[in-house]
């Protein structure tokens, strides 16, 4: 039976994959492009736009649900839905991580990288909810900090892409440039999933003996006011980047 069990987990698995890339293509071609020809006005239908992947991402989150696939502990999801204007921080240890905190998250922006702009499954959704691309890392502040200004909370994972088990966290200073550009605070969330699944090191079939559970729990607020004082820029990047790492490496320990 646990044999069976495990085959079974494999072939949900790669079905929920297929469902995902089919579901990118049908939004891009039926769905968003219906939405920017009804509603004029941009920002507004970029809004609309992030509410459909917000509703289709939690569709998608029941579907794993469903099949049996994952199991899921949201206990951040009533912080995330009170949210307005914030910047979103996790660890991210799995592929899944953003599709579950866009989920529970109203009006999510976030930051994707360059190629998916490319990527015939996600490129349509992508470019019409107006997320932002990190191609330009000058023009990447000044959209994230508009963003946050418009009210929208922005997602970003610290480390810039999954972390790798077993190794020390490394952050960048994408997520303290942005804060201090913006001078917009922290929501600091805890993702863990046991057993280990979808890293950077796995393939979607290298699925666990046993079902996963992907908890996303809500830590505290983090204040950045006190580093904007200090004598440079890049200087307070470099030290909340330093303090934010630091203080992550003591929650996951």
């Amino acid at each position: 039976m646990q044999t069976l069990n495990h085959w079974y987990r494999i072939l949900a698995t790669g079905f929920c994959f297929v469902a995902f890339g089919v579901g990118g293509i049908i939004l891009s071609l039926t769905v968003l492009p219906l939405q920017r020809c009804i509603i004029r006005d941009a920002e507004q239908r970029k809004r609309r736009a992030r509410h459909t992947v917000h509703v289709t991402f939690r569709s998608f989150i029941k579907l794993m649900q469903w099949v049996q696939i994952f199991n899921f502990d949201f206990t951040a999801q009533q912080t995330l839905r009170q949210a307005r204007g914030q910047i979103i921080i996790a660890n991210h240890p799995s592929l899944i991580d953003v599709v579950a905190l866009i989920a529970m998250t109203p009006n999510a922006d976030c930051v994707v990288k360059a190629q998916l702009f490319r990527n015939p499954f996600m490129r349509g959704v992508i470019s019409s909810t107006g997320y932002i691309s990190n191609a330009d890392p000058d023009q990447l502040l000044d959209d994230c900090a508009a963003s946050l200004a418009r009210g929208n909370n922005l997602i970003i994972f610290p480390e810039g892409t999954r972390s790798k088990p077993g190794q020390p966290l490394q952050f960048q200073r994408g997520a303290a440039n942005i804060a201090l550009r913006s001078g917009c605070d922290y929501l600091a969330l805890r993702i863990s999933c046991q057993p280990s699944t979808l890293t950077k090191e796995e393939h979607w079939y290298n699925v666990p003996k046993r079902k996963p559970t992907l908890a996303i729990h809500y830590i505290k607020p983090i204040a950045v006011h006190s580093y904007r004082n200090l004598s440079s820029p890049s200087l307070a990047a470099r030290q909340l980047t330093r303090d934010l790492q630091s203080f992550y490496q003591q929650v996951l320990s």
